[in-house]
């Protein structure tokens, strides 16, 4: 151990800072290159590996450098509560500090900070709050981007919005960037030009790998759990142990219970936690006692958590995923990435040889992703395109962001703010929008809020968004209403006291003069965040249920909630197809109709019997909820013939009373653009019923049924689709038939994979003919396909002239010895046509 020499004592700050040295880790010995270059450069990238140190020594040493005024503080941002408070009480312990003085910290629903603050630790989501309330960042000096590799949404919108502020309002205002696995050349890029990138080597021990595959049918916590047994056996030291979330942490808790013991202490680790076990997970534990960690991602970074030699990594995490189609984010447990497995890996070596084991096959490491995909590419952007608005971007790719959204996303988070009265079409930040971007809760919970009519409707709102924020998901129970009962009684102690206080702080933002007492029911409430979670019970299945998005959900069938009719869905995860539901509560019709009757779609649905016949019901539908459907007679009317051209879409052409003439005028319009395309339009079958309300609908009036329409008007229709001139031409064009030198009108054929008509003949009929036959005004010669007498091909021609001339003796001379009976001229051009065995005397 050896001091840390600070650069600028100040004796009236620092008199309470402890003695002791501080120690010595490998990040000091580049803090005084970092210090320097942050005097000459006002933004600069550090690269350290895990362990070196710098969560907690940077900023005491950068908060006494001379660039730094002393009535400016260091902000510095961690990506999770957790890691925020550790890092703070970290660095107060390493002072001799008290919490709250020299060193504070700020977060949601907890802060710690004084006017003697001078090093502010936040996590990344209030950094955003501060920012937007105060673009200047009065009283800061210094911006920290703590475990920017993480690669949050928050980090990388705080980490644009400083550079703004920067440029525009604060050039005195440093930036720093560090990371422990990053590309710093990109981020100093994206810093500014010449931005100084500092590396500083880490303190990691020699971490030995052992891989012990997971079996197929084994369950994660079996497996987990088998693999901790082996290394209290194999190994010394505490054990640090990563599983995907919560339930598994309980699951395995649960099969290590012949192993806890006085000298053995099982602890969970995750961030919906009390302070108080959160803290028995990470402190050192008793002499003679090791500690087995159970913990989710949150152990990743930024806290070390002593004495631990092993770990035992499942290979998986636990990630929110947003499906834009519904407008929900479900948990999704996927593969972690290369980097990540190696940021669990160098756990065990923090403070001594350690060995890490994996619970899959070496080889599989190479398949895993390299990283982790930056949030901002598979997160819910309602938030950051609100925030954008507040802060004046409309536009928000032309923010400083090392990534950037995909458009698709930001116009589905730009419609669903536009649908709640947040933003206008244009972008423009309403009224209703500023109020919900200043409540500190999710978009919908904060749109429910800001809907509120009095002091009173709003404190229950707010309650209600903080439990489903803060409560329910350290909950088992899937009901709402239970988990709000039980807040109200006062069964969640100093927890819930200390969120009902900040629900009422939350419910003075609206500023409400009101004093109403009366109270809506939480149905209607959740209603205003979200309307398209409405789910309703399909038929008589119980604990299945469709979603006004068209989602599938389920309950399990012992469930209360399994039967009700109506559900409001809070909470899902698993597929698209058949989520499961988290958290929900009850509705009634009665709420649904009071909330949502001005989005509900009331359409004339037809069906047509096997007879032939319409029938006609009204369906009231929302979303893809069908809520009622009520017969009713079938009367001509604008509607019908929607619903007419609707029914042609969903049952093709063969609905329509189709004759052969009406198949023969599509084949011949269709053959036309396809070879002669232009001005001749697509009439495919696919076009017509993609544009029936186009070409057929006018031919509907005053009809109950397609039945009625009669051949003239089916043909009408179809060639309403061409220009007047194009449709007096379609006959010269491209004619039905053609006129034999016997009389007789032979019928052509259009096929699409030919570019000339087919004329089918008997080759007698032919007779005669010294000039090809041809159409479209003699530019288009038929293929002829000539028969024998008794209707068999013979041979097909473009040139029939030549046919005569050439190879008609070699077919005269067949055909005379199998149809002696009939007329085989030897000059057939100059012979008179016949359709009977001999010609006409």
């Amino acid at each position: 151990m050896t001091k840390l020499t600070l650069m600028r004592p100040t004796a009236r700050l620092f008199m309470s800072i402890h003695a002791d040295p501080l120690p010595k880790l490998p990040v000091c010995d580049v803090l005084g290159k970092l210090s320097t270059a942050l005097a000459k450069s006002t933004n600069a990238v550090l690269i350290a590996p895990p362990g070196a140190g710098k969560t907690t020594l940077v900023p005491l040493a950068l908060v006494e450098a001379g660039w730094l005024q002393q009535d400016k503080k260091i902000i510095m941002l961690e990506p999770r509560r957790l890691a925020a408070r550790a890092a703070a009480q970290r660095i107060a312990q390493l002072t001799g500090s008290k919490l709250g003085d020299l060193v504070g910290y700020r977060m949601r629903m907890d802060t710690k900070t004084s006017a003697a603050t001078r090093i502010e630790i936040v996590t990344e989501g209030v950094f955003t709050r501060m920012i937007l309330d105060d673009p200047e960042l009065t009283g800061v000096g210094c911006i920290i981007f703590d475990e920017f590799h993480e690669r949050s949404l928050d980090a990388d919108f705080g980490l644009a919005l400083a550079l703004e502020a920067q440029s525009a309002l604060r050039e005195d205002l440093r930036v720093l960037v560090m990371s422990a696995t990053l590309d710093g050349a990109r981020v100093a890029e994206l810093l500014g030009d010449d931005v100084p990138v500092i590396e500083s080597r880490g303190r990691t021990f020699p971490v030995k790998k052992l891989y012990i595959p997971r079996r197929p049918n084994d369950r994660i916590e079996q497996a987990v759990a088998a693999a901790i047994k082996k290394a209290l056996r194999d190994h010394d030291g505490s054990m640090l142990v990563f599983l995907p979330g919560r339930g598994e942490i309980e699951r395995t808790r649960d099969l290590l219970h012949d192993v806890a013991s006085d000298s053995i202490l099982v602890a969970p680790l995750f961030g919906a936690m009390d302070l108080k076990d959160q803290a028995i997970a990470i402190e050192t534990p008793p002499d003679g006692v090791r500690k087995i960690v159970l913990a989710t991602a949150v152990a990743q970074t930024s806290i070390t958590i002593e004495g631990v030699k092993i770990v035992v990594d499942s290979g998986l995490s636990r990630e929110a995923v947003f499906e834009p189609r519904f407008q929900t984010t479900r948990l999704e447990t996927v593969k972690v990435s290369q980097a990540t497995a190696e940021q669990r890996a160098g756990r065990a070596g923090r403070t001594a040889p350690g060995v890490a084991i994996r619970l899959w096959h070496e080889g599989q490491t190479r398949a895993l992703p390299p990283f982790d995909p930056p949030e901002i590419e598979r997160t819910d952007l309602r938030r950051f395109l609100l925030d954008c608005a507040v802060w004046g971007a409309k536009d928000p790719t032309s923010l400083s962001l090392l990534d950037r959204p995909a458009s698709s996303a930001l116009q589905q988070a730009h419609e669903s703010l536009v649908q709640l009265g947040a933003l206008s079409e244009a972008g423009q930040l309403t009224p209703i929008g500023k109020l919900i971007a200043r409540i500190p809760l999710p978009v919908p919970l904060a749109a429910m809020v800001a809907a509120a009519k009095s002091k009173a409707d709003a404190e229950f709102r707010s309650a209600v968004a903080l439990a489903i924020v803060d409560l329910a998901p350290t909950s088992r129970e899937l009901n709402l209403e239970i988990i709000l009962r039980d807040l109200q009684s006062g069964r969640f102690g100093k927890r819930g006291k200390a969120l009902l206080q900040r629900a009422n702080a939350i419910a003075l933002r609206p500023k409400l003069e009101t004093n109403e007492t009366v109270k809506p029911s939480l149905g209607s409430v959740l209603l205003d965040a979200f309307p398209d979670r409405v789910a309703m019970r399909r038929g008589a299945q119980t604990g299945s249920f469709l979603m006004a998005n068209g989602r599938g959900v389920r309950v399990e069938e012992e469930h209360l909630l399994a039967n009700e009719k109506f559900l409001l869905v809070v909470d899902v995860i698993g597929s698209a197809a058949q989520g499961r539901v988290m958290l929900a509560s009850t509705l009634s019709q009665y709420e649904i109709d009071a909330s949502l009757a001005n989005q509900y779609e009331k359409r004339l649905v037809l069906q047509s019997t096997d007879a032939g016949a319409i029938t006609a019901r009204r369906e009231t539908r929302l979303g893809a909820l069908k809520l009622s459907t009520v017969s009713e007679p079938v009367k001509p009317s604008e509607e019908l013939e929607d619903a007419l051209c609707a029914l042609v879409i969903e049952k093709g052409f063969g609905i329509l009373p189709m004759r052969n003439e009406h198949y023969a005028m599509l084949a011949r319009l269709d053959w036309l653009h396809r070879n002669h395309s232009e001005p001749w339009v697509d009439t495919s079958e696919e076009v017509l019923i993609a544009n029936v309300s186009k070409w057929l609908k006018p031919f509907l009036a005053g009809k109950t049924s397609l039945a009625e329409l009669s051949a003239d008007e089916l043909r009408a229709a179809i060639k309403s689709l061409l220009p007047a001139e194009l449709a007096n031409d379609l006959d010269n064009a491209a004619p039905t038939a053609f006129k034999l030198p016997t009389g007789r009108m032979a019928q052509l054929q259009y096929k699409n994979d030919k570019a000339n008509p087919i004329l089918s003949v008997r080759v007698q009929e032919l007779f005669g003919l010294s000039v090809h036959p041809s159409v479209n005004n003699g530019r288009i010669p038929l293929l002829i396909e000539m028969l024998s007498p008794a209707q068999r091909p013979i041979q097909m021609t473009l040139d029939l002239p030549g046919f005569w001339v050439g190879s008609w003796s070699e077919v005269r001379k067949e055909m005379r010895g199998r149809y002696p009976k009939h007329f085989w001229p030897e000059d057939p051009a100059n012979a008179a046509a016949t359709d009977r065995a001999k010609p006409r005397k």
